[in-house]
């Protein structure tokens, strides 16, 4: 099952190519996160990928733009683990990846909220995979570098360039890759693997 806050279309197709439904739902609103949950059923993996920008020096930044990307972006994945975590207890297993960014490891300029909201994934992540893990339930982070997705297309040509001349791999991520790694760790292959940061950035983060 696909939860979508945007982009129904996209959303429709890729549920229909895997076989599954999609469903509207706000992730960032503690109610829409537990009514998806409810409706999905029993989840054996959780993969939380919602994300925003709203990029701006701290010294402009207005309340409504920290608050929208913290909610977006953070407390989703605090809602939506929250309102899966007594299921997958009580069956001894789940997979949850958490997908943060390389911004949430080393920071931009600019981006503050973004930054933050980023870092806190990995912390929550980590204190979650802990709290967690005599359960059965593992918990990770997928962390990309840039990626070509329409988030990353409203950079400016100049920060474009900035980040790709600093990408050892000298190119700019395909969401397939992000993807494969998320079905890594979801997967039975990576079962002794909880609380990690995985980055799928080119090299960019070293």
């Amino acid at each position: 099952m696909i939860g979508y806050r945007s982009a129904a279309d996209e959303a429709e197709a890729v549920a229909k190519e895997a076989g599954g439904r999609a469903i509207s739902a706000d992730v960032s609103d503690p109610a829409g996160a537990q009514r998806l949950v409810a409706e999905a059923g029993d989840i054996d993996v959780l993969v939380n990928n919602a994300g925003l920008t709203r990029d701006g020096l701290i010294a402009r930044m207005s309340d409504g733009d920290w608050r929208d990307v913290i909610e977006t972006n953070l407390s989703s994945v605090f809602y939506t683990c929250r309102a899966v975590a007594r299921s997958m207890m009580r069956r001894r297993s789940g997979s949850i990846v958490n997908v943060s960014s390389v911004v949430g490891l080393h920071g931009n300029p600019g981006q503050t909220n973004y930054a933050a909201s980023k870092a806190g994934i990995i912390g929550f992540t980590k204190a979650l995979a802990r709290e967690l893990g005599a359960r059965g339930v593992r918990a990770n982070v997928v962390a990309p570098g840039y990626v070509d997705t329409r988030l990353t297309q409203a950079i400016s040509d100049e920060m474009r360039g900035l980040m790709l001349a600093n990408t050892p791999l000298g190119r700019f991520g395909d969401p397939a890759d992000v993807a494969g790694a998320v079905r890594f760790l979801c997967s039975d292959e990576a079962s002794f693997i909880t609380g990690e940061v995985l980055l799928v950035d080119g090299g960019l983060g070293m």
